[in-house]
């Protein structure tokens, strides 16, 4: 093999390139994105900013974290679709890495916040719930990361496809190891869940067949908001005993008493559909020809 060949196969292993060795942008901007949150902790811990439970307060921020990427993850193929961004599949590996790189780092914390005592740690993931479901979770993010790898999609061939579907169950499995972790307040847990369900919702648009356009996409994001909420008041009235009917009703209160400050989850979730819509919309303007270009465009021979 050649210097030339061996140095392209090289840096096509770098964060920032393509296949082809090439500097890119968006992946040289998604592997940085990827670092903030890793060195935003780490600054934390050394200017003493984690509070009286350090470890705690760390393993908390990166499980966070965690199902923030994750979310990221699953919105690139829908996104890629409804945006006509090609490239954008280009980073759905590197974003499934850093998942799994996050999860591994929000277990090691937990080890180190439990001094590696291997007994007490096992012990506590059986026997607590929300630790079993999030350890399963963890095994399968790890499963789908070994993987990714070109050579284990020609080795695996049709089971990688089956295999690789199993992130929608592994994605439910971490929030509701998010919301039970969260305890008291579960005002992001459901926020996340709501943006899942609104991925969902995008990927039955396309499996259905159904048409994408602005005014769809926008009803899409008002279901969204409604199973969103629906999903906090039903969570609140299970693990607290809280009118589901008024967690419901308060969802309302920006619009009956124009109250800004008292904005829910499941208002963010429209504003993100919302925005999305928005920008399918320009998407679809730009991408189409002028009236005039296709007015003098010459007729299809018979």
């Amino acid at each position: 093999m050649s210097t030339r060949t061996t140095n392209t196969a090289l840096r096509t292993w770098l964060p920032w390139t393509d296949r082809q060795g090439r500097f890119s942008a968006l992946r040289a901007a998604a592997f940085a994105l990827l670092l903030v949150p890793a060195l935003m902790l780490l600054y934390a811990a050394w200017m003493h900013q984690l509070g009286s439970k350090p470890w705690t307060q760390a393993i908390h921020q990166i499980g966070t974290w965690t199902v923030r990427i994750l979310i990221a993850t699953l919105a690139v193929s829908p996104f890629r679709r409804l945006f006509d961004w090609g490239k954008l599949i280009g980073i759905r590996r590197m974003l499934g890495l850093g998942v799994m790189a996050y999860a591994l780092g929000h277990l090691a914390l937990y080890c180190i916040d439990m001094a590696f005592d291997w007994g007490l740690i096992v012990s506590e993931i059986v026997k607590r719930f929300y630790l079993t479901i999030g350890f399963v979770a963890l095994i399968g993010l790890v499963a789908q990361g070994v993987t990714s790898t070109d050579g284990m999609i020609r080795r695996l061939g049709k089971n990688w496809q089956r295999l690789h579907n199993l992130v929608y169950p592994i994605a439910m499995l971490a929030l509701l190891h998010f919301a039970l972790q969260s305890k008291i307040d579960v005002t992001e847990p459901v926020l996340m869940s709501g943006l899942f369900l609104l991925l969902m919702l995008y990927r039955c648009l396309y499996r259905w067949k159904l048409p994408v356009s602005v005014p769809v996409l926008a009803g899409v994001s008002l279901l969204a908001g409604l199973l969103t909420a629906g999903l906090e008041a039903g969570w609140y009235a299970a693990t607290s005993g809280v009118s589901a009917w008024l967690v419901f009703q308060a969802n309302a209160d920006i619009l009956t008493y124009q109250d800004y400050a008292s904005i829910r989850p499941a208002h963010w979730v429209v504003l993100a559909g919302l925005a999305v819509a928005l920008g399918h919309g320009l998407r679809a303007r730009k991408a189409r020809p002028p009236r005039q270009a296709r007015q003098s465009a010459p007729a299809p021979a018979a």
